[in-house]
């Protein structure tokens, strides 16, 4: 069971957490993705539909500075964008997300301190919203249809995120290999 944060982790993490309305004006997250991807060249990596049966939950798609996947560079930014098809709460996409690290064997202790963020920052979706992840190697940001809703000021959260999807151990491998561009390469490969 997921151990208890101590008060004084928990006080520390909850000043690294930021909300747009108390972001100094140098910042280097834009209060708005779109300005963000016009002012850097951003190269599309893969995008794919998630469906279980008959039903499509969401759309997504990777993007990088680079054009690669890992990013390497401490420059270089990665983008991946949830469009969703159906609604979700904020709790339901907490417990999904939870659900997603055990699966691919994240300890407790190495996602448990995000919870308490991600409960604050993510809004209950509707259909038709876009909930964003953008990071570098320093910091990750959420956006919530474009407009920024908060930043985890923690280097490692933006790779444990995006390997929800990434992993090599994903719980959706085509997924995976649809947003990495893999698909479109075996196609090219074998056309």
């Amino acid at each position: 069971m997921f151990k208890l944060i101590p008060p004084i982790l928990f006080v520390i993490l909850s000043t690294k957490l930021l909300f747009a309305s108390e972001l100094p004006d140098e910042v280097k997250w834009h209060n708005n993705l779109n300005t963000i991807i016009e002012n850097q060249q951003f190269k599309k990596i893969g995008e794919t539909t998630f469906s279980i049966l008959f039903w499509d939950l969401y759309k997504s798609k990777l993007l990088t500075t680079s054009g690669n996947y890992p990013i390497i560079d401490d420059n270089d930014k990665l983008i991946y964008e949830i469009n969703y098809l159906k609604d979700i709460s904020s709790t339901d996409l907490l417990k999904r997300t939870i659900e997603q690290w055990q699966h691919i064997g994240v300890e407790a202790e190495n996602y448990h301190a995000y919870l308490p963020l991600l409960k604050q920052i993510w809004p209950d979706i509707n259909k038709g919203d876009t909930l964003s992840l953008i990071f570098d190697k320093q910091s990750s940001a959420f956006y919530y249809n474009q407009e920024l809703i908060g930043i985890i000021d923690f280097p490692q959260f933006g790779q444990l995120f995006i390997d929800i999807w990434l992993a090599k151990n994903t719980s959706q491998p085509d997924l995976r290999n649809e947003l990495l561009g893999k698909i479109a390469e075996q196609e090219v490969n074998n056309g």
